[in-house]
């Protein structure tokens, strides 16, 4: 074992701190760049996935509700919501300081199954980062994804999303444009307008 630490997953996870610390119980109900889902769809969505890639290392700690089809409904009140998510991302940084950042595999939920260490822990980063985005503009926050983080996620996003989109984890990619650095390449990428 190792006591390794992930960079990228530790900018997503700061990014998603950063949105739950301006997020206010009013906002929870507003309409974000995901269609079908509202500011606590995409919470309740990305704290399961920081869970599922949590308990594909450790064998553990499942999400107890199917996070493609978050119910929307807070269990508990709003400071315990948002104490919820913080849990998740300290669950799931915990879990992946324990692969070796040379690894050639690592265990996800992903339908990919097992990938090379540096892949699997920037696809845990992406979802964290790309939601962070999502209740940033849903809740009229600034932008917490970085260009510099963007680029690191990039290549991630290349590697996993194609073979997700068929599953309906993605949209289409929109075209790129002229305007715009990393971030905005990523976010077109992923199918959000950015």
């Amino acid at each position: 074992m190792s006591a390794n630490t992930w960079t990228v997953l530790d900018e997503s996870h700061a990014a998603l701190r950063a949105v739950l610390a301006g997020l206010r119980p009013s906002d929870l109900p507003l309409a974000t760049p995901c269609e079908r889902w509202n500011v606590t769809q995409v919470l309740q969505h990305a704290a399961g996935d920081q869970l599922g890639f949590a308990a594909s290392i450790t064998g553990e700690g499942w999400p107890a509700f199917d996070p493609f089809s978050p119910s929307g409904e807070l269990d508990g009140d709003f400071e315990a919501f948002v104490a919820f998510v913080e849990a998740t991302m300290r669950a799931s940084a915990a879990a992946w300081a324990t692969v070796a950042s040379d690894a050639t595999e690592a265990p996800t939920p992903l339908p990919q199954g097992k990938m090379a260490g540096w892949l699997g822990a920037g696809a845990c980063g992406l979802d964290a980062a790309v939601h962070a985005w999502d209740v940033a503009v849903a809740t009229g926050q600034p932008s917490p994804l970085s260009d510099a983080l963007a680029e690191r996620l990039l290549p991630v996003a290349r590697e996993i999303v194609e073979p997700l989109r068929a599953y309906g984890a993605y949209a289409p990619a929109l075209p790129s444009g002229d305007a715009g650095g990393p971030a905005v390449t990523l976010l077109r990428y992923l199918g959000r307008a950015a």
